[in-house]
């Protein structure tokens, strides 16, 4: 399919910008995201077999680990995490309980932990029910033709934490696969603006506020 531009898809360099920073000031209608269009485009049966099989999986979202040190390890970087998020997620439960899953399905998906928060905060600024101009839902902003493709074909459980976590971490996958392991490009198709630089700078960006290192 033809790259989309961002304002083709709903986004203006400055819609861009402020929804990098979720700004509360936004005059915006609540729970609206400015987030792009993906691009429904054809699957292949082996391919929507392997998706759909992705999606299903429906192991809850605890992390095993092979030691105590990385246990310990994890702990530490959920602890820091926690901090970081606190002025997005004030309960400290449900904060707890999405940086659990988004590192469970990150991990899962062979993603950079980082670079999805990073997203989520492009995406919907960590917000749970977050709806786009183009209709995109949740957290990582997935469209709802995604539930017919791969899921169970209800659009609704997108605003469910864990599946919407998964849905976005599997089509995010999706695409690197597709880019061959260009995430640039695969940000730009994931907003449906494949080749243009906007969105991946922004995800770059945010990624920073959620990089960690253990050793600092």
């Amino acid at each position: 399919m033809s790259p989309v531009s961002p304002a083709a898809s709903g986004l203006t360099r400055r819609q861009l910008a402020l929804a990098a920073l979720a700004a509360p000031s936004l005059s915006l209608a609540p729970g609206v995201a400015l987030a792009g269009r993906q691009a429904e485009e054809p699957l292949a049966d082996a391919v929507r077999s392997v998706l759909s099989a992705a999606i299903a999986n429906n192991a809850p979202p605890k992390p095993t680990f092979d030691n105590v040190e990385a246990r310990i390890a994890y702990l530490r970087w959920l602890g820091e995490m926690s901090n970081r998020l606190k002025r997005r997620k004030a309960e400290h439960v449900t904060r707890v309980e999405f940086l659990e899953t988004v590192y469970y399905e990150t991990k899962r998906a062979g993603l950079d932990t980082a670079l999805f928060l990073g997203l989520i905060q492009v995406e919907s600024g960590f917000r749970k029910y977050a709806i786009s101009i183009a209709g995109a839902r949740g957290y990582t902003q997935v469209m709802p033709f995604w539930a017919r493709l791969i899921g169970d074909g209800e659009p609704a459980r997108l605003f469910h934490m864990q599946t919407n976590l998964r849905f976005g971490c599997v089509i995010l996958r999706h695409y690197l696969d597709r880019e061959r392991g260009d995430m640039y490009m695969a940000l730009g198709r994931y907003n449906g603006s494949r080749g243009k630089p906007e969105y991946p700078n922004l995800v770059f960006g945010a990624k920073k506020a959620w990089d960690y290192n253990p050793a600092a």
